[in-house]
């Protein structure tokens, strides 16, 4: 259960891979589990049997999580379960009660593993779930929408262990064994997220070679896809021109036709996108499918015989005709450690063909009625016991108290700093900004200069590791990116404007926006709505906003997607040359507290109401 010593690298993560009316709808039979006391014997037995195990989505749950998933069927009752000691456990007993050789038995995840949010993985940027997918044996991962809610130098970095990935270089950390941070054990894969070269960032799919029982091997191919819709939210928004995302369908047609060409016979796609199923039913049922991937199953190719899927954090195990008409195993198994997906192959020894008619899956709850292994219990103690000493790590010293709120109601001494950290972090990126804006509803709290009574050995003045990476900018600690995009002066003037609105029963609405400290602007409060800030009365740098010049405008990154922010701002999502830092909302606010401490809050002077 501890680290293996050989390690499967991610070798050029940056090139192309080129080898390696409701109806109920039937899951899969349940398998029948040998005698754990009686392994299997594979060589006389006619067919070759292959266990697949997966999760999907844990999102860095191994601690002392608990919750609930429902009965394995309707009307059965709901179950509790959770925690990454249990599901290691339970790991261990389906791979024992089986009894196959190491080789046919293959635990692998279909996305979205960290850029999770429990405090004793978040706080330390997610290695310790990498660590945690070590200890359990993980062989392989498809690459989740979360996967890239940082920079590629960081999914390098989790992988590879570079160091490298972060702008402040916060990474790798000790372990619970002692050893520095090198990176998964294990790859990841995916077959149609391409980088702004035109190469995939990963590689599409790799084979497997489990034993036949009589010292030769069967190959099994595993295509990996990631959601299209990876780049349009606002965690993992990338601009087109830097990262995008093809139909998933296609590339697993594409690569699947590559496999059976070099005798590849038995194929699973392992697939960062979602379906469920209707309400009321079981994790083991498969009650009236609907989402992507029931559309996508009717266009995989027949070669294909078992999709596992993930994102949508659903419970459901279906058969589903593939487009011969075949029935193939379709399942995903809900989210953060809650379910294990089990589907067994039997393979013609041969011909290496996957015998539809012998597949069977059944999903197993993550129950806490069994033996935690000690191991992980271990592990997350360990980095439990590092939160306390993380949470109050000095970061800067502020003068004043910076806070959301002020008598002025336009502006407030917090807001003002965030649009001037925007506007440093996209600079220290080396893509300097004209100005920057930070939207209402992106800062959750404020940062007094009493200290806190919560903050153990907190002082006047201080600002921790805990007040300013997490819960002080909306989704913290992983957050929003800092994006740049070119906008006209007209585009910033309706960005403006937009800050006052009117509600369905015509009553005036206000929510204020705060600009960077080389940006004022003067609005009339008389004038209608849609027409109170004039262009000369708005400066940058000194000058008046021309409605035709292109500027520069640092934001975050839900202000440019189409999906991360709903109107009535929506001025920024037609800025055109966008480009992605490296920096988070909290890493840009803490970068700039470090870089200009101590921090004295800034002046309530870049907007005025005028009156005629």
């Amino acid at each position: 259960m501890r680290r293996t010593s050989v390690r499967r690298r991610l070798t050029g993560l940056l090139a192309v891979a080129t080898a390696a009316a409701a109806i109920t709808v039937p899951a899969l039979p349940a398998l029948a589990m040998p005698d754990a006391a009686a392994p299997a014997d594979i060589a006389a037995a006619e067919t070759v049997p292959v266990q697949l195990l997966s999760i999907t989505d844990l999102h860095g749950y191994f601690g002392d999580y608990t919750t609930t998933v429902p009965g394995a069927h309707a009307g059965q009752p709901p179950q509790t379960v959770g925690g990454g000691a249990f599901l290691a456990a339970h790991v261990d007993r389906l791979r024992t009660e089986r009894g196959l050789p190491a080789a046919n038995s293959l635990l692998f995840s279909a996305g979205d593993d960290f850029s999770g949010w429990p405090a004793e993985t978040g706080w330390f940027w997610n290695e310790p779930t990498i660590e945690f997918l070590d200890m359990i044996g993980l062989q392989f991962s498809t690459i989740g929408n979360h996967e890239l809610d940082r920079n590629l130098d960081y999914l390098r970095h989790m992988t590879e262990g570079t160091c490298e990935g972060r702008p402040d270089g916060d990474l790798c950390f000790t372990d619970s064994t002692g050893e520095k941070f090198d990176g998964a054990d294990y790859e990841y894969y995916s077959a149609n997220v391409i980088d702004g070269t035109g190469a995939l960032v990963a590689p599409p799919y790799h084979v497997e070679h489990v034993s036949d029982g009589r010292g030769g091997s069967v190959p099994v191919g595993f295509i990996h896809t990631t959601t299209a819709t990876t780049t349009e939210g606002g965690l993992s928004y990338w601009p087109s021109g830097e990262l995008r995302v093809t139909d998933e369908a296609e590339a697993v047609n594409a690569y699947a036709a590559e496999l059976e060409a070099q005798g590849v016979k038995a194929i699973v796609a392992v697939m960062h996108e979602g379906f469920t199923q209707q309400g009321g039913f079981g994790f083991n049922d498969c009650a009236a499918p609907s989402g992507p991937i029931v559309e996508m199953n009717k266009a995989i190719s027949p070669t294909v015989d078992a999709i596992v899927t993930g994102h949508w954090h659903a419970l459901v195990n279906c058969s589903l005709p593939d487009p011969a008409g075949n029935p193939r195993p379709v399942v995903e198994a809900a989210n953060h450690g809650r379910l294990i997906s089990e589907i067994n192959l039997e393979l013609d020894r041969e011909s290496g063909e996957v015998l539809r008619d012998r597949t069977t899956s059944i999903s197993h709850a993550n129950t806490r009625d069994v033996a935690p292994d000690p191991d992980v219990l271990e592990m997350a103690q360990y980095w439990r016991d590092q939160l306390a000493e993380r949470r109050i790590q000095h970061v800067a010293t502020q003068t004043g108290d910076l806070l959301r709120t002020s008598d002025d109601r336009e502006e407030s001494t917090l807001a003002n700093l965030t649009a001037d950290a925007y506007l440093w972090a996209a600079g220290e990126d080396g893509d300097a900004a004209d100005l920057a804006v930070s939207m209402p509803g992106t800062l959750l709290r404020d940062l007094p200069h009493a200290p806190s009574s919560a903050v153990p050995g907190d002082a006047p003045g201080a600002v921790t590791f805990g007040e300013v990476f997490f819960g002080l900018v909306v989704e913290n600690g992983i957050g929003w990116a800092v994006v740049t995009g070119d906008v006209t002066g007209r585009q910033i003037h309706d960005l403006l404007e937009s800050q006052w609105q009117l509600d369905a029963a015509g009553a005036e609405t206000f929510q204020a926006l705060a600009v960077s400290g080389n940006v004022t602007y003067r609005y009339d409060a008389s004038a209608a709505v849609g027409d109170r800030v004039a262009f000369g009365q708005v400066r940058v740098n000194g000058a008046p906003l021309k409605p035709n010049e292109t500027y520069r405008i640092a934001a975050l990154s839900n202000n440019f997607a189409q999906t991360g922010f709903r109107p009535p701002f929506t001025a920024l999502q037609g800025a055109e040359d966008q480009h992605r830092t490296a920096f988070s909302g909290a890493d840009a606010v803490a970068g700039y507290l470090t870089a200009h401490s101590p921090v004295t809050p800034p002046a309530l002077d870049r907007v005025r109401a005028v009156q005629d």
